[in-house]
């Protein structure tokens, strides 16, 4: 087998680089010695730039590799961690343990881009443990860039806990590219008013498969938390969408808002909102919206001289935005 050299390294680098680009990220970012940032090719550490106050230690795996990030009490960095995530050939397996532990005060966002640009069978697992201490913000960003082959199997769960008066603020878009299989799986446990808002937007098409779950344990009083998805699926495309909410502390809140819609006959959705309230102080709520795009905004749009399609397009793009 021909080891790996210097010259493949860069090339890989370059490679995630562009897509970083593509996707609307900052490509310099990944070079300058005043960002943090992680490149991560398969098990392979591109690049990694710490800087004062955040540690980021990389083990390797046969198939992945083990992350830790810390962020000292009371950090706040001016600019986002930027994490590069990708695998690049048409099969491959990619499986990131991460763990997240952002101390009390402190202030801490980050931007994930995860490329699988010729993916025909590629594997990608996201096993993540996220500790926000008392008081401290964590925002994840995190963006997919996925091939048009719909080979990506996209496996990611998560264990969050935000003690008092800390936020845990994500968005996971995925919205270019084909989905391939989607299983994502989340729990928030949130403290003494404690906020979670967890945000997903996808764009399913051909055969894809989605299936979400997103749950509140609103543990403390006055604890809050939004879930919030934002799904288009077209062809034969299905997703499935639960969204849970467990009310377990005095005076916390919790909302499930779910907009799913349809583009052709053989797409199907479903959204479940399933919520529990154990104190009777407590309160929940959802909505959730399933269907086609409605005809009367598409004339609007149709009537300032777009044809259907682009119609469409402008309502499905504000939608995903």
């Amino acid at each position: 087998m021909r080891q790996t050299t210097e010259r493949d390294y860069a090339k890989e680098f370059a490679a995630l680089a562009e897509i970083l680009e593509k996707t609307g990220g900052n490509a310099q970012a990944l070079r300058n010695p005043k960002i943090a940032s992680l490149v991560i090719h398969k098990n392979r550490v591109l690049g990694l730039n710490a800087l004062p106050g955040l540690e980021m230690e990389v083990e390797p795996l046969p198939e992945g590799v083990k992350v830790h990030v810390a962020a000292k009490p009371f950090l706040v960095l001016e600019n986002p961690v930027h994490l590069c995530f990708g695998v690049l050939p048409k099969e491959g397996v990619q499986r990131i343990i991460s763990t997240f532990e952002i101390g009390e005060g402190a202030r801490v966002s980050f931007l994930a881009h995860c490329s699988f640009p010729n993916a025909e069978k590629v594997q990608h697992i996201m096993e993540a443990k996220i500790h926000v201490g008392e008081g401290a913000t964590m925002e994840y960003n995190e963006v997919h860039y996925h091939g048009p082959f719909g080979g990506v199997e996209v496996l990611p769960t998560a264990q969050i806990h935000v003690e008092k008066g800390g936020k845990y603020l994500t968005e996971f878009k995925l919205v270019q590219g084909r989905v391939g299989v989607l299983a994502l799986d989340y729990d928030v446990h949130l403290g003494p008013e404690a906020v979670a808002e967890l945000v997903t937007k996808l764009y399913g098409k051909g055969n894809d498969r989605v299936r979400i779950r997103e749950a509140l344990q609103l543990e403390g009083p006055y604890a809050r938390g939004l879930v919030k998805s934002r799904i288009v699926l077209q062809d034969q495309a299905e997703a499935e969408f639960t969204g849970e909410a467990v009310g377990i502390g005095p005076y916390s809140r919790g909302h499930i808002d779910c907009t799913e819609i349809l583009r052709g006959a053989e797409a199907k959705a479903s959204a479940v909102p399933k919520l529990v309230v154990v104190d009777e102080q407590a309160k929940l709520t959802h909505e959730a919206a399933i269907g086609s795009i409605d005809r009367k905004e598409l004339e609007t749009l149709m009537a300032r001289g777009l044809t259907e399609e682009e119609a469409v397009e402008t309502v499905v793009r504000g939608l995903l935005r």
